[in-house]
């Protein structure tokens, strides 16, 4: 039996925005490129400036949106790339086109050569976007700001239903009142940690991060939202995982 996608089960008409538009489908590829202290950090960062950023803009094509350096995380150093697709044949297009692309490939081959190995390991992990989820920004001017990227695992799809149900319904609204403004909401379609919600968060720092967060833990409709939630469906969310990084200084949105 075949398994349908989250979203195709949850339904479009189930997971309004506040605004009452439903976004389209889209895709996130999610990057983690795992180093160690020494030269990598300083590579990474001028084979993806010089690389799929410059690439990505000179073919007029999707590529990393944004760039994201640990502060912490379970494995540092560690940066982070996240690009978005209004599909998947979009994703695999792009790839091609830019595998095909020689500034491109010279570029990684720089990466690449010296005696040190340019990472230790990578990952990518293929999320899927909530029809919930906010476009990308066009611009962030100013100092880099802090992100706050948090997976919540539900113990089965029908708990995950409820969660997003529950984000798509009172908490975001809580969330906006609070000082929390996600840029992403979704759930991974290949990648570990099944069934879950992911979502990224920036914050101008960490002091405004605490205080959203105070602000939203006492919050009485959420206090309530919480309670109906777990009297209703148990423990949707079970684990969380966290991490806090910074934008890069050359990340396209920071």
């Amino acid at each position: 039996m075949q398994r349908r996608t989250f979203i195709q089960t949850m339904g479009a008409a189930a997971m309004l925005p506040a605004e009452g538009k439903v976004s389209a489908p889209h895709y996130y590829l999610l990057e983690q490129y795992y180093l160690k202290n020494g030269t990598q950090g300083a590579r990474i960062a001028d084979y993806l400036k010089n690389g799929p950023i410059e690439a990505s803009a000179r073919l007029g094509v999707p590529g990393p949106r944004f760039v994201l350096e640990a502060l912490i995380a379970p494995h540092m150093p560690q940066v982070a790339c996240i690009s978005a697709y209004s599909s998947l044949e979009e994703m695999r297009d792009v790839r091609k086109k830019l595998a095909a692309d020689s500034k491109l490939q010279a570029a990684l081959s720089q990466w690449e050569a010296g005696d040190e190995a340019p990472y230790e390991n990578y990952s990518e992990v293929l999320l899927e976007a909530a029809p919930y989820a906010p476009p990308f920004e066009a611009a962030t001017p100013g100092k880099p700001r802090v992100f706050e990227l948090r997976l919540y695992h539900s113990p089965t799809e029908k708990q995950l239903k409820a969660l997003h149900e529950r984000f798509a319904g009172p908490e975001i609204k809580i969330f906006d009142r609070s000082g929390i403004h996600p840029v992403l909401y979704s759930s991974t379609l290949i990648g570990p940690s099944k069934p879950n919600l992911v979502y990224l968060i920036p914050f101008d720092d960490l002091a405004a991060r605490e205080k959203a967060w105070a602000t939203f833990g006492a919050d009485p409709e959420w206090v309530k939202v919480r309670a109906e939630s777990i009297a209703k469906y148990g423990q949707i969310s079970s684990v969380m995982q966290m991490s806090l990084f910074k934008g890069a200084a050359y990340s396209p949105l920071r």
